[in-house]
């Protein structure tokens, strides 16, 4: 028999969601039962699922209830926190799952696995699987501008991909839309054949340039829109501004940094590398004793971008301690070992950066843009 009464004064009644679009899967563990039972929401009715936890702690009971991050996102988790009901957001990539190559997996197994997770969890075990921080309104709005430029970036790609694709097909070379930003004159255009274009390649080609422009226009609107200052929260928009005076940062940078990583708190290095995924993964198994390269189970935008810096970073600042650290590390290694190194350079970096931002610790040998000179 289950003691669901750990570390608390009242019995304790866990419940987990299996969310889908159609239907939510709920199972209510209550105290002194060895198995859940399962209900069936209706998806998205927050009203009838609220309705039926109430029930099943209707003689005062602790609630706890928990749902995989995902589709959703975290207005759920918010909405049962306004009701008086303490919810967990458990990340899916931390569960344990059977192994085998064709297990068994619907909703209510699903479900059942999350409640067991819960009942870890609630009594203290930290490595069954890893809780996420539910975001505010106002921290999940502050992240919309980058993160939409970072969409927009990768569609306008494709918009500039498949229009030179499309003139390589007819042995056509040299046009760059990206580089003269304006539209190209189709009717002088010759195939490699000496012929015009065909009318519906060259109908096709403008749509392209049109949905092409449509994404530039829209690129700079997120992009104004992205460096406003932040009015809910002055402490990001003042970190963001401190990484804007180092020379290789950029507004694209401050912004996802400040408010994906440094509008966070964190207690140590540690905390940091992980919740960008640059700590190590060693593997030491047996004889077996190796180190399988970084986790990559952190904020992949802030990741990203943190490695895009390191490469600006020994760019811009290659008077800096940290370039001149990986200059000597890297002398004479091959590519590979100097992409690895650069890995590195962005955990260090990142570091840095944080006692930057919190205490004011100039990375040693940076330079500032304001002043144009080191600034430690």
């Amino acid at each position: 028999m289950l003691d669901h009464t750990h570390q608390n004064t009242k019995p304790t009644i866990y419940a987990a969601i299996e969310l889908s679009k159609k239907s939510w899967v709920v199972a209510i563990l209550r105290p002194n039962k060895d198995q859940p039972s399962i209900h069936r929401v209706k998806g998205g009715d927050v009203s009838e699922l609220i309705a039926k936890l109430r029930g099943a702690a209707a003689h005062g009971e602790r609630l706890l209830i928990c749902y995989e991050a995902g589709y959703d996102g975290f207005w759920l988790a918010r909405s049962l926190d306004r009701a008086g009901i303490d919810c967990r957001v458990l990340d899916p990539a931390s569960l344990q799952v059977n192994r085998r190559a064709r297990r068994v997996k619907t909703d209510r197994l699903d479900v059942l696995m999350l409640v067991r997770a819960l009942v870890a969890v609630d009594r203290g075990d930290r490595h069954v699987c890893s809780i996420v921080r539910v975001p505010t309104i106002e921290e999940e709005d502050a992240r919309r501008s980058h993160r939409e430029r970072q969409r927009l970036i990768r569609e306008r790609t494709a918009h500039i991909n498949r229009i030179k694709g499309l003139f390589f097909g007819q042995g056509i070379r040299g046009i760059e839309p990206l580089r003269k930003r304006s539209r190209v004159n189709l009717s002088e255009i010759r195939t490699a054949e000496g012929l015009p274009l065909p009318a519906r390649l060259r109908a096709e080609i403008e749509r392209e340039f049109s949905r092409f422009d449509h994404v530039e226009e829209q690129l700079k609107a997120v992009e104004a829109e992205r460096d406003t200052a932040d009015a809910q929260d002055p402490a990001v928009n003042q970190k963001r501004e401190m990484l804007i005076r180092l020379r290789g940062l950029g507004p694209a940078s401050a912004a996802i940094l400040s408010r994906e990583v440094f509008g966070r708190s964190f207690a140590n290095r540690k905390q940091l590398g992980s919740y960008l995924g640059l700590t190590p993964s060693a593997y030491d198994s047996g004889s077996s004793t190796r180190c399988q390269g970084i986790s990559k189970s952190g904020n992949s935008h802030a990741r990203h971008m943190m490695i895009e810096v390191a490469w600006l970073w020994l760019k811009y600042q290659p008077q800096s301690a940290l370039a001149k650290w990986y200059t000597q590390r890297a002398a004479g290694q091959s590519p590979r070992i100097r992409r690895i190194m650069l890995i590195a350079l962005a955990r260090k970096l990142i570091v840095s950066l944080w006692h930057y931002v919190e205490g004011g610790i100039v990375p040693e040998g940076a330079v500032s843009v304001v002043e144009g000179a080191a600034t430690a």
